[in-house]
Formats: structure tokens, C-alpha cells, sequence
């Protein structure tokens, strides 16, 4: 049997979700396009297997942006490959009914078997809101269930419900009448929808006032910009010094291994391949996963409290100076963890200048997969000193990078609607801004899980590839006889990578870099891994180790800081660009986006070790 879940965003929809299937899930992509979705199974009491998917969080049906008209398509049955849903679920934040109760009302035209989920249900209670359960459900002519999907046996009336609702010989499917609503209709629709809260639900003489009073202070013009901006620093600070002692037990771990492999094996190509391709090549990547689930780690609390959408909305004055929706932020956000999603998330934005303007500075955003690069080349070359007492120096670089990539974002923004979109003037911003509520620990821990899987998979499959990749390119030809150089150097790796010196030469990169730039094509972070294998195999056993103590010997400390500034705009990271090509439809935009990020980072970088040599850094 299959289920869908319906909500307006910020209606605990996901929690749900994941309160039904719990590890039982999997997260790919609609058939034909780019937007996540997220699928898992659950087992009634009645021993019925039921599948059920999230779909994306929208207020209407209308199809206005592509997250509105997946969701529409989805419940019609005219998604592509999909199959119609059994059941409806739509799922309501029971202390703010106001919008769900006029998509349900929407949702009935379509004919699918239906019923309203109210969650939070002990939050409206404890804020003084009474729900008249059986009059709402009357008024609606669906069946009406409460749930609280971050308690243990909150969803046992509504598993008992969809039972019944599933049962072999339910009840026939109203007549489709659904068709988009006008402008008026829709008000209609939002009127009947107030008449029915007003005979069902009861809110309280005084009303809670705590989000009120916490609003007052984080959505203040300034003090709100200096607590978020204090909240990104301590973000940032704590990538370095949380994650530190875990990356010290990974590193040390995988030193053990590839010293295990060097000691019981002959010297030859399997003991290189081993150490040197497998171990240095793809440890060198995940001994960065600390890192990684911290980003995620407050990203998803800050989502749960509710601040994201206080973020979105302090962001807008700035952000539509540069001329960027306010909506655009959240995904711009997102794309601190990965580019991928933060692309796909723009599909909540209606308007297609704002969309397209959005997925070209998305990519400028520092993606995880640049922090292995980061974090190397800072420990390398940044000394872990404290500033002003108190502040790590390395986190403190950690933070001018990001930085640099918001600046750098704004004013492309700028550009791109000072000469592009010139007669566009963005819509009015509305945000409704969710209660505060206390992040609930398997949600988080959930969420985690699920990102470091994926970071692994792709360690252990893209990187992994790549690594071999890279490991035969440095091994093969072997060095000939009485050969005085490092074997690696007589390679085809050395001569791919001369080739393209040349061209990397006046940004201070040596042909070793411009081996480690053609890989990281396929994802940001196997540079790091490229960098691990070429200098194992031209070092050995202590290169393989510290690698970080090596770029310190062979690089200037003006090479590095170009190398950050590269990566602070290079668009190394094929699947980004692949994911801007079909959500714009276009290969154009995918051209225009590669060309002006190689552009800034060729610029940006030639600047930064021109400006350092002639401080003296070189």
C-alpha cells in the first residue's frame, strides 16, 4: 500500500516521517528531475506493509514553483513512474492551522482517499489551544487523528487509522473535481477554511508569549545580524576544535593500517597500491568526516529550533540589495553542506529569475567537500595560535573563507542583476516564521546518520575510483634502470601534470597541484586524496603519513593561500554541474556558471600569490 504525506513546510511533516520508518528509509530523486525525495516503509498493527513517501512542504496546489507542482502531480497520479498514493495523509502543526486546513480543502478535490494529521499536539495543548477533534473532523468530511511524532506511541492512533483507511474494501474515492484555483477561489477557500478553525478550535486569552519574546531580540535589524553572525563563528571554531581529537584517532588509525600493509607485504605495486591508493588515498578524505557531521550537526539544529526561517528573513534586507529573493536563503544555506541540494532547494522559489540567479551563486557557497581542502592546507601552513586570547587562528581562516564566499556571492548577485536582469524587481517576501521548538535527539541523530552515509559512499565509491585512478597514473611507467629521480616523476601522472603547469604557473601551482585539479573535477575533496597518493609515491612510508608536514616542505606559504583562494570559487565538482544543467534546462547556464567561477578563481588566485610574494610569503 502506498502513502503520501502532505504538509505546509515547518508542520513536522519530516519528523513524522521519520517517527513511521525510522531507519527503514532511503532518500534518491523523483523520476525525471533533480528534487530530493524521501521514501521509507512502516508495518501497521494490522501487519500491513505500507510505503510512504515525503513530499515536499507547500501551501497550495496551484504548481507555482516545481516543489508545489511535484507535490500536485505526485498526489494526481501524473508523476512520471510513480504510482497513485492509496492515502493522503496531510499533516498540520496543530497550533497554527490556519494554512494546512485551506491545502486540505484543496487536497479533497482531487479524490484520494484522505485524512488530516494534526502533530504537535501536545504543544497546542500545553499553549492553551483546544482542538474539537471530532467537530473538525465533521466540518472537513475526512477523518481527523492526532499525533506527536517526537513521542514514543504518538502515531499509534494514527497507525490504527491508516488500518482502517487501507482496509481491502475501503470506501470509494470521491469524484476528481480538482482544477488550479483563481485568485478569488482561493481566498474563498481561505475564508471557509477560517470559518471551520473558528467552530472547531479555541485558542487561549493569552497567548504564549515566549517565541514572541525570543523573536524580539534575535530579529532585531542589528542585534539579530550580530547573534546570527556569532552563531556562523562559533560553527566554524568548532569544526576545529571539536572535530580535532576524532581526525587525530582516524588519522592515527590509518597510519596503523597502511603501516600494517608495509610491514607484511613485499615491496612491489600491491603494497603501494595498498598503502599508498587505498589507505593514504581514501583515509586521507574520511579522517575529514568529524568535520563534516559537525556542519550538519548545526545545520539541522538550527532547523529544528525554528531559526532558520528567522535567518531567511534577517538575510532579506541585505540579500534583496543584492538582488536576491529572501527565500533564496535557506537554500544558499544549504549549500554550505553540499551545492547538490542547496540547487534542488531552489525549487521553493516562484519566481525563474529569482530560481536561475540563485543556482548561479549557489555553487560559491563552501561546500563541505571544501573542507578536507581547507582544513589540510590551514593546519599546514596556519599556526594553531590563539588571537585575542580566545580564538583559535586556524578556525578564524576557516571563517574568512566562508566569508569570502558570501561576499563573493552578493556581489555576483549584484552583477548578475545589474546586467542581466536590469527591469526585474523581486517580488515581496512573505515567510511564515514557525514556533521555537527544542530539537528532538533521534530527528538530529536520524539526519546525521543519513549525511555520513552518504559522505561514505562516495569515499567509497567516487574517491575510491578516482583513487585508483590516480594511483596507476603516478605508478605507471615504471622508472628505467639507474633512474635517479623519484620513481614518479618518469609517470604519466608528471607528464600530465607538466603539461598543465604551464598554464597554473603564474598562480604559483606546481605540476603536483595541477594533478590533483583534473580529478577534483569529480568531487572538491579528492584533490586532498590526489595530493596524499602523488606525494606518498614520490616520498614513501613518512610522506604517506604526514602529508600535511610535507606541502609545508615543498609548497610556499603564498602557493597555499592561492590554493585557497582557487578553491574558494573553482567549480571543481562535476556533479554540481550536472545538477545546474538539469534544473535550469539548459547547458548554457551550466557553460556560463563553469566559465565565470574558473575565471574568478584563475583571477582570484593570481592575485592572492602575486599580492603574498611580494609581501614576502613566497
Amino acid at each position: 500500500m502506498h502513502v503520501a504525506l502532505v504538509g505546509t513546510p515547518n508542520s513536522g511533516k519530516t519528523s513524522l516521517f521519520n517517527a513511521l520508518t525510522g531507519s527503514r528509509q532511503k532518500v534518491a530523486n523523483y523520476p525525471g528531475v533533480t528534487v530530493e525525495r524521501k521514501e521509507g516503509a512502516f508495518v501497521t498493527p494490522q501487519g500491513r506493509q505500507v510505503s510512504v513517501v515525503d513530499l515536499p512542504g507547500t501551501y497550495s496546489l496551484r504548481g507555482r514553483s516545481p516543489d508545489e507542482e511535484i507535490t500536485r502531480d505526485f498526489v494526481l497520479g501524473r508523476a512520471t513512474g510513480e504510482v497513485l498514493p492509496d492515502l493522503v495523509l496531510c499533516v498540520a502543526d496543530s497550533t497554527n492551522l490556519r494554512l494546512t486546513i485551506r491545502l486540505l480543502l484543496e487536497l479533497k478535490n482531487t479524490g484520494r482517499p484522505l485524512a488530516l494529521v494534526l502533530n504537535m499536539f501536545d504543544i497546542a495543548k500545553r499553549r492553551g489551544v483546544t482542538v474539537d477533534v471530532p467537530r473538525l473532523s465533521e466540518a472537513l468530511g475526512v477523518p481527523v487523528v492526532t499525533s506527536i511524532a517526537v513521542r514514543k506511541g504518538g502515531t499509534t492512533d494514527l497507525l490504527r487509522l491508516t488500518d482502517e483507511l487501507l482496509a481491502p474494501s475501503p470506501a470509494p474515492d470521491r469524484q476528481n473535481t480538482w482544477r488550479p484555483l483563481t485568485v478569488s477561489e482561493l481566498r474563498a477557500t481561505q475564508r471557509e477554511a477560517d470559518r471551520i478553525i473558528a467552530s472547531a478550535v479555541t485558542l487561549p486569552e493569552r497567548p504564549d508569549t515566549w517565541t514572541a519574546r525570543i523573536d524580539a531580540v534575535v530579529l532585531h535589524p542589528v542585534g539579530g545580524l550580530l547573534i546570527l553572525l556569532l552563531i556562523l563563528f562559533v560553527m566554524f571554531q568548532a569544526v576545529f576544535a571539536w572535530a580535532q581529537p576524532l581526525m587525530e584517532l582516524l588519522s592515527s588509525g590509518f597510519d596503523t593500517a597502511g603501516q600494517f600493509v608495509h610491514d607484511k607485504l613485499p615491496a612491489g605495486l600491491l603494497q603501494s597500491f595498498l598503502q599508498n591508493g587505498v589507505i593514504s588515498g581514501v583515509g586521507s578524505v574520511i579522517v575529514f568526516l568529524p568535520q563534516i557531521i559537525i556542519i550538519f550537526l548545526f545545520i539541522l539544529l538550527l532547523e529544528d529550533f525554528g531559526y532558520m526561517a528567522r535567518a531567511a528573513f534577517l538575510m532579506d534586507r541585505i540579500m534583496g540589495g543584492a538582488g536576491l529573493h529572501g527565500r533564496a536563503f535557506i537554500p544558499l544555506l544549504s549549500s554550505f553542506a553540499c551545492a547538490i541540494p542547496g540547487i534542488m532547494a531552489t525549487r521553493v522559489i516562484d519566481n525563474r529569475r529569482d530560481r536561475l540567479t540563485t543556482i548561479l551563486i549557489a555553487p560559491l557557497m563552501t561546500c563541505s567537500a571544501r573542507i578536507p581542502v581547507y582544513t589540510l592546507i590551514i593546519s599546514a601552513f596556519i599556526p594553531p595560535t590563539q588571537v585575542w586570547g580566545f580564538v583559535n587562528l586556524q578556525g578564524l581562516v576557516m571563517f574568512g573563507l566562508y566569508a569570502a564566499g558570501i561576499i563573493s556571492a552578493l556581489l555576483m548577485s549584484f552583477l548578475i542583476k545589474f546586467f542581466m536582469m536590469r527591469d526585474y524587481q523581486p517580488a515581496p517576501f512573505m515567510l511564515e516564521l514557525p514556533d521555537y521548538k527544542m530539537p528532538r535527539l533521534r530527528s538530529i541523530a536520524i539526519g546525521i546518520y543519513t549525511r555520513a552515509k552518504m559522505f561514505l559512499q562516495r569515499a567509497g565509491t567516487t574517491i575510491f575510483a578516482m583513487m585508483v585512478l590516480i594511483w596507476f597514473l603516478a605508478s605507471f611507467p615504471q622508472p628505467p634502470e639507474g633512474a635517479t629521480e623519484p620513481a614518479i616523476n618518469y609517470s604519466l601522472a608528471a607528464m600530465i601534470g607538466q603539461a598543465i603547469a604551464p598554464l597554473l604557473k603564474p598562480i604559483g601551482f606546481n605540476w603536483q597541484i595541477a594533478v590533483a585539479l583534473v580529478p577534483g573535477m569529480a568531487a572538491r575533496e579528492v584533490a586532498v586524496a590526489a595530493l596524499g597518493t602523488v606525494y606518498a609515491i614520490e616520498g614513501g612510508k613518512e610522506a604517506a603519513e604526514q602529508i600535511g608536514q610535507v606541502l609545508a616542505s615543498k609548497w610556499s606559504l603564498a602557493t597555499a593561500l592561492a590554493l585557497l583562494a582557487w578553491y574558494i570559487f573553482a567549480p571543481q565538482c562535476a556533479s554540481t554541474l550536472a545538477v545546474i544543467r538539469r534544473e535550469t534546462g539548459s547547458w548554457r547556464w551550466m557553460g556560463v556558471t563553469f566559465a565565470y567561477m574558473l575565471a574568478l578563481a584563475y583571477a582570484a588566485s593570481f592575485a592572492t600569490y602575486h599580492i603574498a610574494v611580494a609581501l614576502g610569503a613566497g
